[in-house]
């Protein structure tokens, strides 16, 4: 059970509490070029990896 502790950096963890469709989700909607990555290990979705690139014309 998670109770909100600081990690090592000092910010506090919400990763493992948030729904990861609901942050899939934000990822697509707020990027405009770039790539997500899920990782899945025995079925179950453990991390999500994005990239964003940034263009200049």
């Amino acid at each position: 059970m998670t109770d909100g502790t600081d990690d090592r950096s000092g910010r506090k963890r919400r990763c493992a509490e948030a729904d990861p469709l609901h942050l899939i989700h934000e990822a697509l909607t707020t990027m405009r070029f770039g790539a997500i990555q899920l990782t899945v290990h025995e079925g179950k979705l453990v991390q999500m990896e994005v990239t964003e690139k940034r263009r200049f014309t």
